[in-house]
């Protein structure tokens, strides 16, 4: 079965979330995204679990599904029925090598019975209910040890894995290697998530990846930014099955795997990681953005403060690489080798915001959005499927060419750096009035 899957969410009770992050409007937007398969973030925060067991059914094995008297109204006639899967993220700060350490990690849990014992063992070490994201002092070796030993089908996956501040490889407090940061659990660490910042020929640069698959979550704190990264899995629809669908997104596994189109990873869906917050260097606040060559001509120094600049992913990427792929660009899809492939996307609401030439917040680009989504059924959909020819029939032309741009890659990004994402530009002013004055006198 192919489906889309996005596992690392927050809940509203995660620091600087939305208040409608609840399990309701996930299974309601998620349906809208085109998304079959959410996971449920958080599950380690009381609250939340307790939300999670009480509004939950059980689905296909491992996977769980929101009660029917709990849907809401949908603008759409056909509605599926999203499945959760148990997930949570750990934000680990600790000491190791002399250096602080602090390293973000997703957990996968086959079962709200196995969830029950990691809570158990990881609210004896910190407290549980500060944030839905909680931080421990627990080095990411004893996690692996403590949550293999309650259930070895439970999943650690590194979260956002360049990312400077908090991740595995992060410039300023991570690892260089995955044996480094999990010592004698590295053989059970078989993913990392590539983060907004980064895209998979990125990550394909570095050899010691090549026995690790590569995932893609939104890591969303809203509604409408769930599904803008994900995955596409040709499996079946079972916890079992979308562990094993990542395994073999393996380079290695993907050569060896009997069963590879029985569980199978297709795809994954990407920011242009230009758009991230973390791509290029930077001083945000002394208003200093730098490529990785801008940053070694000035010795990593902000010209400005006279102090280090955060070195972003692409800076930390050229650090650790020892390959060089020949990545196949057509358009947005991208492929090398026995790689699993992968789409640059840009989001729905910011290619109709960039045709009319207003805000993604604007109602105008709202009502927009949702007439689009009731029309072709779902906004990935929409970007990945629905042909030119078949939305031109009902939809603004400027909308169509704004995806059609997006398919071809021919969009203009400012890079993000230092916390500041990046700005998408598909028309520019000029271009946007002429191309309204000749539909106008069409």
């Amino acid at each position: 079965m192919k489906f889309i899957a996005d596992f690392h969410i927050h809940s509203k009770y995660s620091r600087a979330t939305s208040k409608d992050m609840v399990l309701e409007e996930l299974d309601r937007w998620a349906d809208d995204k085109g998304i079959l398969v959410m996971g449920t973030g958080d599950f380690t925060h009381p609250v939340w679990f307790n939300e999670i067991k009480t509004k939950l059914d059980p689905a296909e094995a491992g996977l769980y599904k929101l009660k029917k008297e709990l849907k809401l109204p949908t603008i759409k006639e056909t509605f599926s029925d999203t499945r959760f899967i148990l997930t949570a993220e750990i934000s680990g700060i600790y000491s190791r090598g002399g250096k602080t350490r602090r390293i973000h990690n997703i957990l996968f849990s086959p079962s709200i019975e196995v969830v029950e014992k990691i809570n158990s063992a990881l609210g004896a070490i910190g407290n549980l209910k500060s944030d839905g994201r909680p931080i421990l002092g627990l080095d990411s070796e004893k996690l692996a040890e403590i949550v293999f030993n309650i259930d070895e089908n439970i999943v650690i996956i590194p979260a956002h894995a360049w990312t400077p501040w908090f991740s595995i490889f992060g410039s300023m407090s991570g690892f260089d290697s995955i044996e480094e940061c999990f010592g004698k659990y590295a053989d059970k660490i078989f993913a990392i998530e590539t983060g907004l910042s980064s895209d998979p020929a990125m990550n394909w640069r570095l050899s010691k990846l090549d026995k690790i698959a590569l995932i893609s979550n939104s890591d969303s704190h809203s509604l409408q930014k769930i599904g803008r990264e994900a995955n596409i899995l040709d499996t079946e629809l079972s916890y079992e099955g979308v562990v094993k669908a990542i395994k073999n997104g393996a380079p290695a596994n993907r050569k060896q795997t009997s069963d590879n189109k029985q569980q199978n990873f297709v795809a994954t869906l990407e920011f242009f990681p230009e758009e991230g917050k973390y791509h290029y260097d930077g001083h945000r606040v002394c208003g200093v953005v730098f490529s990785p060559d801008e940053t070694k001509k000035h010795n990593g120094i902000c010209p400005v403060c006279k102090r280090p600049l955060t070195v972003g992913v692409v800076y930390r990427v050229d650090q650790l690489a020892d390959a060089k792929p020949e990545v196949i660009n057509e358009g947005n899809y991208h492929y090398f080798d026995n790689r699993v492939p992968y789409y640059n996307l840009v989001s729905l609401d910011e290619i109709i915001s960039e045709a009319f030439g207003v805000g993604t917040a604007s109602k105008k680009v709202k009502e927009a959005y949702l007439d689009l989504i009731k029309k072709f059924g779902s906004e990935l959909k929409i970007l990945l499927e629905t042909s030119v020819e078949e939305l031109k029939k009902s939809i603004d032309p400027m909308i169509v060419e704004g995806i059609k741009r997006a398919r071809e890659g021919k969009i203009k990004i400012r890079p993000g750096y230092d916390g500041e994402y990046g700005e998408v530009k598909i028309f520019n002013d000029g271009e946007r009035e002429k191309m309204k004055t000749q539909q106008a006198l069409f």
